[in-house]
């Protein structure tokens, strides 16, 4: 199995000698609004190009419709002929796009002998939480292969306490960056959630992705490595890829 960070969310999987890809976000380097009025997004370009990271992929999951987990740019890029699996509230506006083969995610599908199964996130908190919509984690499981869980963006929550507790992922992934909505509300994870997520699954090994990429971001891959390592989570239990690399299981 293999887990090849692109950018900010956007995830390459081999997974059951499958290979696909969550949240398509293609935009070339500072081509989008800002969040904050600080800088336009992306922050840094892709570390390949779009069409090397498509080749061969048999599907697309978009976890929500936010512009930076399926922008324009993989709108435009991606065959129309692609499966995409979604939230069922978003499958309308992906078939406008022109994808004819868009496949909503009530609660668990199987995919090419993978099951996945769609989880709750907290994508902030009180009138935020209503602002930002829902949003999709989801497991990933497979016969003779480690049990996934890529939480999405998601605070640390009760849901995603819940998640782990029924599924005992051998590997989580979360959106680690501390971005804020209006420089008060947290509406993904920090490094402190991120830490709340290893004690909550001491044995499961934790990857942080989302980090270093958007503008609305709090927390780097350097500050979360410093913070980790002062509360005693160490490399082999705490992965933080950079942009393009790729990690084997």
């Amino acid at each position: 199995m293999q887990i090849q960070l692109i950018r900010s969310a956007t995830l390459r999987f081999t997974y059951a000698q499958k290979n696909f890809i969550i949240d398509p976000y293609f935009a070339p380097k500072h081509t989008r609004p800002s969040f904050t009025g600080t800088s336009p997004n992306p922050l840094v370009d892709l570390p390949c190009s779009p069409l090397d990271v498509i080749a061969g992929i048999e599907m697309a999951l978009v976890s929500h419709l936010h512009s930076d987990h399926f922008d324009p740019a993989a709108q435009d890029l991606l065959p129309k002929d692609l499966t995409i699996l979604c939230q069922i509230e978003d499958k309308p506006t992906i078939e406008s796009k022109g994808f004819h083969h868009v496949i909503p995610v009530t609660s668990t599908v199987n995919w090419q002998g993978i099951t996945i199964t769609r989880t709750p996130c907290q994508h902030g908190t009180g009138e935020v939480l209503k602002e930002m919509g829902n949003a999709s984690g989801f497991v990933f499981h497979s016969e003779n292969e480690p049990t996934v869980y890529w939480a999405g963006d998601t605070i640390w929550c009760e849901a995603v306490a819940d998640v782990i507790r029924r599924t005992q992922p051998d590997i989580i992934i979360t959106h680690s960056c501390g971005a804020m909505w209006g420089n008060h509300v947290l509406i993904v994870m920090d490094a402190a959630q991120t830490l709340a997520v290893h004690r909550a699954a001491p044995n499961s090994i934790i990857i942080a992705t989302h980090m270093d990429s958007l503008d609305h971001a709090t927390v780097t891959r350097d500050d979360l490595r410093k913070y980790a390592e002062v509360n005693g989570l160490g490399p082999e239990k705490l992965l933080i890829p950079l942009d393009g690399e790729s990690i084997t299981f």
